[in-house]
C-alpha cells in the first residue's frame, strides 16, 4: 500500500462515455479513489451506492468521488444504470494503477490463494499528495467515514 504523504500514482483510466480520466484531471481539489473488486457483487454495490448517496456531500467540500476495478466499461455502464450510480467508475483492466496503489494483492478464499483487489481507499489533496489510507475496508459505513475524514481536512 501507499502510505500518507506520498504522491498518489498517476494514471489514465477510461470512464463514463469512454472519457479518458487522469491524475492530472483531479489536480487543484480533493480525490477519493476507491478500489473495488467486481461491478454488481453485494459490497460493491452497497459501497457504490453509499458514495453516490453522498457524492454531493463530498462536492460540497470540492472532492472527486472515483471508483476503480478491473472490469470493463461496458460493465460499469451496466452497474451505473443498474444501481443508478452518480460516482464515476474507472476501468483498471492491466491492473496497472491497482497495482502501483497495492491494491491488487494476493488473496485467500475458503483455502484458495488468488490475485485480486483488496477494498482500500485513498484520499488524495489538490497536490495529488495521500492524505490518509483505508486498508482492507468493509463496505457498510465506508463512505461515510470517508466523509468523515474529508472534513476533518477540509477545516484545516
Amino acid at each position: 500500500m501507499l502510505q500518507t504523504g506520498e504522491k498518489f500514482p498517476a494514471f489514465e483510466l477510461e470512464g463514463r462515455n469512454k472519457k479518458i480520466l487522469s491524475l492530472k484531471d483531479l489536480s487543484g481539489s480533493h480525490a477519493v479513489i476507491y478500489f473495488y473488486p467486481k461491478d454488481n457483487t453485494g459490497a460493491c454495490s452497497l459501497e457504490a451506492t453509499e458514495f453516490s448517496s453522498l457524492e454531493g456531500e463530498f462536492e460540497k467540500l470540492g472532492a472527486k468521488v472515483l471508483g476503480v476495478s478491473p472490469d470493463g466499461p461496458e460493465s460499469h455502464e451496466k452497474f451505473i444504470a443498474k444501481k443508478s450510480l452518480s460516482v464515476e467508475l474507472l476501468s483498471d483492466l492491466g491492473h496497472d494503477l491497482l497495482e502501483k496503489a497495492g491494491a491488487w494483492r494476493q488473496k485467500k478464499l475458503y483455502g484458495r490463494e488468488f490475485m485480486g483487489v483488496v477494498r482500500s481507499t485513498y484520499l488524495i489533496d489538490p497536490e495529488g499528495r495521500i492524505l490518509f489510507v483505508w486498508d482492507k475496508v468493509k463496505a457498510r459505513g465506508h463512505a461515510r467515514d470517508v466523509l468523515e475524514k474529508l472534513k476533518e481536512f477540509a477545516q484545516k
